[in-house]
């Protein structure tokens, strides 16, 4: 069964896509914690962590750290916060957003409504981090 986030991998969707290669993507999340919240998801459709191949998971963990690294450096943030949860969406995925406390870490904080132009805004300044972090190759070059 075709989840939400494998229609907005295949572009049925829109997202705010920052990073993309053969094994995963990452977009901004529809609902952040803070602007520049991503989510870093497998093409593969799986539902939980623990169901993921070790090296599909190293791979989303190795993705997740440069994309928090972008954002420590890009929002000022002290730290990037990364949860996998799964609840939501029956498809494995990272949540990694830019933190200064444990109050940024209360998903029942999550963004109903966020401002369409600062979450536009958030995702060129990922991507552009992201390329200044020599990973040209994974950066779209606008969101799809």
């Amino acid at each position: 069964m075709s989840t939400v986030f494998s229609k907005i991998i295949a572009g049925e969707i829109p997202g705010r896509f920052v990073w993309s290669d053969e094994t995963c993507v990452g977009f901004l999340s529809i609902n952040p914690l803070a602007y520049g919240h991503t989510l870093v998801v497998p093409r593969a459709e799986v539902d939980k962590w623990t169901d993921a191949d070790v090296e599909t998971v190293t791979h989303l963990t190795r993705v997740a750290h440069r994309i928090g690294t972008a954002q420590v450096e890009t929002f000022g943030s002290e730290r990037a916060g990364l949860a996998i949860v799964g609840f939501e969406v029956p498809h494995l995925h990272i949540h990694v957003w830019p933190s200064n406390s444990m109050a940024d870490h209360d998903f029942a904080n999550a963004m109903d409504n966020p401002d369409p132009a600062k979450m536009d805004e958030a995702a060129e300044k990922l991507r552009v981090a992201l390329r200044l972090m020599g990973e040209t190759d994974h950066v779209p070059a606008e969101s799809d």
